[in-house]
């Protein structure tokens, strides 16, 4: 629990708990796959569980060994007045390079390298909004949630993020397996073939009569 001062400009502060429910769940994978899709499964996944996308850095370098690009979303989603609940999402992919694979007998490209995507889960109270700004409440609310007892209100929202986060992961393990089971081998493009150029030597009518003695 991470109880946090922050200005208000009606009373002066407000009082924010910010509580860390998932730590660094990470997926990680080496192989081919499809940037747009990857990307389109994450933002469908946010949408599906109601999330508002929110990003927050997106950073891109080529190396020697490939295309480098981090991005960090913030996606969040109010519960009520006094509680929020946010994710933050890592996403790292690593030497991501151009192949053309076969799926169906047809030659596709993809890309490839690695993959990285690590999860936060955080819930965020403002008992300012909840208790009415009087700090007493807050310390109480604080101690029985500690030791005795967490509202039951507290516990579903929780229970919920870490289900948001389960499906999200879900989808994404899904998405990358079936790449595996797509892409049967490597594509060579067609050799031409190219008919040898029959070259006729053609002798001398001098040579001609000599051959024929």
């Amino acid at each position: 629990m991470r109880p946090l001062l922050s200005p208000n400009k009606n009373l002066g502060f407000k009082m924010v708990e910010k509580n860390l429910i998932i730590n660094n769940r990470i997926i990680t994978y080496k192989g081919v796959f499809l940037v747009r899709e990857f990307f389109n499964v994450i933002n469908d996944a946010l949408k599906k569980t109601n999330y508002q996308k929110q990003e927050k850095k997106t950073e891109e370098v080529v190396t020697a060994g490939g295309r480098k690009t981090h991005i960090e979303l913030r996606p969040f989603k109010v519960k009520s007045n006094y509680m929020t609940l946010m994710l933050k999402i890592k996403i790292n992919l690593a030497n991501i390079t151009e192949v053309t694979k076969i799926v169906d007998h047809v030659p596709k490209v993809f890309q490839q390298g690695e993959v990285e995507v690590a999860f936060d889960a955080w819930s965020i109270t403002d008992h300012g909004a909840r208790w009415g700004m009087k700090p007493w409440f807050y310390f109480m609310k604080g101690i029985i949630n500690k030791y005795f007892y967490r509202y039951q209100t507290d516990e579903e929202h929780m229970a919920e993020m870490i289900g948001d986060v389960d499906y999200m992961g879900r989808q994404i393990k899904s998405l990358l397996g079936l790449y595996k089971y797509q892409v049967s081998g490597d594509y060579s493009p067609p050799k031409e073939d190219i008919p040898e150029k029959v070259v006729k030597e053609e002798l001398p009518e001098k040579d001609l009569v000599e051959n024929q003695e």
